[in-house]
């Protein structure tokens, strides 16, 4: 086993906090040093919000757990200083191949057109992506900001309070408290602050179990997600293979309900299942095995109060469709540009309320498509593994049964409709820019349109000129003008379409807030005051 496991990253260190006469006040502590806590940090912090995270523990996640992200994932990860890291290290993908029995039936490509700066995919195990987000903790501190990781620190009970929070961290050396403006819980799906304020998920969770084995192996399967239905290795079950870094594969093979988790999980019951997909001859090694079941539940709420919940304690979907991690680091790119300008004084609370709107509603979106996609994975009845299996012989031949099978919706970003922040929409602009999407990239000369755009209000002026700044309340608005004449250039057809102009009004996390097809100032105060909850 790779020694990243074994390393502390964020030592246990005393605090001048633990000796203070009185419960110190920070202004936020996030829990949990995972990848949806870190981002949150990492984003509070490059707002200048002075930011605490704690974490029981001081190492980076045992084993691969979440290693898919998607193509929006990566253009966070870009806005928070880090993307590069990621994708210079992962395998990149946008091809799939689905099998049923041991036939090929069809292959599809997530990410068919040009013009984006970010795939479709990358795969990246996710011990990786804690180790570079401390990286970019690491880097921030050296630029002076106020970010901190405390490993080793657990919390142990939740007090809330109407205008703060109070915690009692336990460490090696005792207890201690802490008082803090916000807290954001990311101490994923057993989440000991949810069950703390008595809080629980509604959901289902579903009659299967599937093992995951990572294997470090050379082999010369493609990059690509190859998915089987009941096939001859693994019969009346499904099988997923994915290709990590450093010559680790992902197998995932469906197990059944009525299983001795323990016994399956041993090396000499593991081999022989690995043996009969990649061979008797193939030569393996195992690094790490852990069995799942399927859970599709949220919380009701993602705000209690001053307590946050984002990523897995606020919601869990299953593994296939990739909606876990990639889902939590839009909750975090969600709240952060919010809490900031509430903690400013800019905006008001209530603001809030739009975090629960608007990330409920991906939630559910990413329940809804998992749950799907568990049913058709496995079938609950006879007639259901009968209609299946029809599906799967008419993919084969007949190009409309495909969008049929489901072995996993993959990760899209939720569109925000009805959000109580969108503002003004013209018909005629392109649908998938409308307001509440989050931005589509585009070449803009030699750069991108997502490097050009996010972590702040930001007016884009296309083929007409808006200002280069507006304070609109204390609201800052930069202005960003750009000249598309080509009805074939990307930029024109993700924005303009049959328009000559257009103006945008992005929100700090990239979503459109509101267009139009000429500038009123007026009306672009209107509609930063409805993005901002002010009105």
């Amino acid at each position: 086993m790779s020694k990243i496991f074994e390393t502390p990253l964020y030592p246990y260190h005393r605090s001048p906090d633990q000796d203070a006469p009185s419960p110190v006040r920070h202004p936020v502590i996030v829990i949990g040093a995972g990848p949806i806590g870190l981002a949150a940090a990492i984003d509070l912090a490059q707002h200048d919000v002075p930011v605490v995270v704690v974490d029981e523990n001081d190492k980076v996640s045992f084993g691969s757990r979440a290693i898919c992200y998607a193509k929006r994932p990566l253009e966070i990860l870009d806005r928070l200083g880090c993307g590069d890291e990621f994708v210079d290290k992962s395998v990149v993908w946008k091809l799939g191949k689905v099998f049923f029995d041991d036939r090929r039936i069809y292959e599809f490509d997530l990410l068919p057109e040009e013009g984006h700066k970010r795939p479709a995919f990358i795969n990246l195990q996710q011990y990786h992506f804690e180790e570079y987000l401390v990286h970019r903790v690491q880097a921030l501190q050296e630029e002076g900001k106020q970010i901190e990781i405390r490993g080793n620190s657990r919390v142990a009970k939740i007090d809330p309070k109407d205008d703060f929070v109070a915690v009692t961290i336990d460490t090696p050396e005792g207890s201690y408290k802490l008082e803090c403006d916000w807290l954001i819980a990311c101490d994923g799906a057993t989440s000991p602050a949810r069950k703390m304020l008595g809080l629980d998920f509604i959901g289902r969770v579903f009659e299967d179990n599937f093992l995951i084995a990572d294997v470090i192996m050379e082999a010369d399967f493609p990059t690509e997600r190859w998915f089987w239905f009941d096939p001859p290795f693994n019969r009346n079950q499904s099988a997923l293979l994915h290709k990590q870094p450093d010559n680790v594969w992902r197998i995932d093979l469906q197990l059944g309900w009525n299983i001795d988790k323990e016994k399956e999980k041993k090396p000499e019951n593991v081999i022989p299942r690995l043996k009969a997909m990649l061979g008797e001859d193939a030569k393996f090694e195992l690094e790490w095995v852990s069995i799942y079941t399927f859970q599709c539940r949220r919380m009701e709420k993602f705000r209690h109060g001053r307590v946050l919940f984002a990523g897995d304690s606020a919601h869990q979907v299953s593994p296939f469709g990739a909606r876990g991690a990639n889902s939590g680091l839009q909750d975090t790119d969600n709240l952060i540009w919010k809490l900031k300008l509430i903690m400013d004084g800019i905006a008001p609370e209530s603001l809030l309320d739009s975090y629960d709107y608007e990330r409920v509603l991906g939630a559910d979106e990413n329940i809804m498509n998992s749950s799907r996609s568990t049913d058709f994975i496995t079938p609950k009845s006879e007639n259901s593994r009968t209609f299946r299996d029809a599906v799967l012989d008419l993919a084969e031949r007949y190009e409309f049964a495909r969008p049929l099978v489901n072995s996993g919706r993959l990760s899209v970003p939720s569109i925000y409709d009805g959000s109580s922040l969108n503002g003004d929409d013209h018909p005629d602009l392109p649908p998938r820019t409308r307001p509440g999407a989050p931005v589509v990239d585009a070449p803009v000369g030699e750069e991108w349109l997502t490097d050009l755009t996010g972590n702040r209000f930001q007016l884009l002026g296309i083929n007409l000129q808006v200002p280069e700044s507006l304070d609109i309340d204390g609201v800052a608005v930069e202005g960003l003008n750009i000249q598309s004449h080509d009805p074939n250039d990307h930029l024109h057809k993700r924005y303009l379409g049959k328009e000559e102009q257009a103006v945008y009004l992005f929100r700090p996390d990239q979503h459109v807030a509101a267009r139009w097809t000429g500038y009123d100032e007026a009306t672009v105060r209107g509609a930063v005051n409805r993005a901002t909850g002010r009105v």
